[in-house]
């Protein structure tokens, strides 16, 4: 068994580990992440491998493609999460995981570190896009978050594209409630209308990770003009219950972005304890004070996740220096910026890599 909390993962691209006075930050900077879990090497297959780094390559090259046409923080973020947010790999969007009544419940929440706008949503059922909807919240309502139904009607009401409930629906995370219920003891509710029948199950590979609390996709960038931006995007945790809602569309819990404190932050995990401990504040809580952001983000998670659970966070600071930070065996993540490569990586002691 991996003893997650006693291997501190400590990742770095090329332009990190040359000294900081020997090179200029760079125009724009991009990283994401994929969920974060029990993810060994020996729980993937060389084909399950190769299908999330080439949807992690996608998602990079999604951001990098807006950042490096002069565009903003804002829309490199929503590019690269709207694409996860349609790969069934991925717990967000199309791929999200049932709740106990069987239904696809989405949270999503993005930030702007230039003026600490932000927006989130929580509990949509038809809007395709949620980080699209969290950004209209942010943009085009005087709020910060909406739930439920309000949200998605809202969402529609500023021409977001909204879906049937079946569009989300994929069976393996259909397969994934059905287990998990029958370990509490729960009814199994009918399938949902409108999903296709068992026999046409999509070939996906298995998903390796703990889908009841991972699997949750973020990016954290920064623009040509020194803009930092964060976002992600959920579909929770299997079979949760009672309008459950974690730590994703919670301002500083699990998204967070501010020029002034130095960094943007996508988590990643046990929503309950990253709420309880504000991670992804208090991350830029700690660069403000003179930490560095991989010594910030590493203590953030072992102090607050040492209240239970596992998870990881990637931060980005004004530098253009990603760091990633978690206390499981794996996260789904990866970086490029205008000087470096996009590399990405899965396994907790691994390197970003081309």
């Amino acid at each position: 068994m991996f003893v997650s909390r006693l291997i501190p993962a400590v990742i770095s691209l090329a332009l990190l580990a040359a000294p900081a006075a020997a090179q200029d930050a760079p125009h724009w900077s991009f990283a994401i992440h994929g969920g974060a879990g029990v993810i060994e090497r020996d729980s993937l297959t060389p084909e399950q491998d190769a299908a999330y780094r080439a949807a992690l390559h996608r998602a990079l090259e999604a951001g990098s493609a807006v950042l490096a046409g002069g565009g903003s923080s804002l829309d490199a973020v929503q590019a690269a999460i709207e694409l996860m947010e349609d790969d069934p790999l991925f717990n967000a969007g199309r791929g999200a995981v049932f709740t106990a009544a069987g239904r696809n419940e989405l949270d999503a929440a993005v930030m702007n570190g230039s003026d600490l706008t932000a927006g989130a949503v929580a509990g949509l059922t038809t809007t395709r896009h949620p980080i699209a909807a969290a950004r209209a919240v942010m943009e085009r309502s005087p709020h910060v978050m909406l739930i439920g139904e309000g949200a998605d009607t809202f969402a529609a009401s500023v021409g977001l594209e909204q879906v049937d409930p079946a569009f989300f629906f994929t069976e393996r995370r259909w397969r994934g409630l059905e287990t998990a219920l029958r370990a509490q003891n729960l009814p199994i509710p009918s399938r949902p209308a409108g999903a296709p029948g068992p026999q046409a199950e999509n070939a996906l590979p298995a998903p390796p990770l703990n889908e009841r609390k991972f699997g949750t996709v973020g990016a954290v960038a920064l623009d040509s003009e020194g803009r930092l931006a964060a976002g992600t995007s959920t579909g929770g945790m299997t079979a949760k219950r009672w309008g459950r809602v974690g730590d994703v569309p919670v301002i500083g819990a699990g998204t967070y972005a501010s020029n002034a404190d130095g960094c943007a932050v996508s988590a990643t995990g046990d929503g309950e304890f990253y709420i309880r401990a504000s991670v992804a504040r208090d991350i830029c809580a700690r660069i403000a004070g003179g930490s560095t952001t991989q010594g910030a983000a590493q203590a953030e998670v072992d102090d607050a996740l040492a209240l239970g659970g596992s998870g990881g966070v990637i931060v980005m600071n004004t530098g253009g220096r990603p760091s990633f930070a978690m206390t499981s065996s794996g996260m789904y993540r990866g970086a490029v910026s205008s000087d470096a490569p996009a590399g990405v990586a899965i396994y907790g002691d691994e390197d970003l890599r081309p």
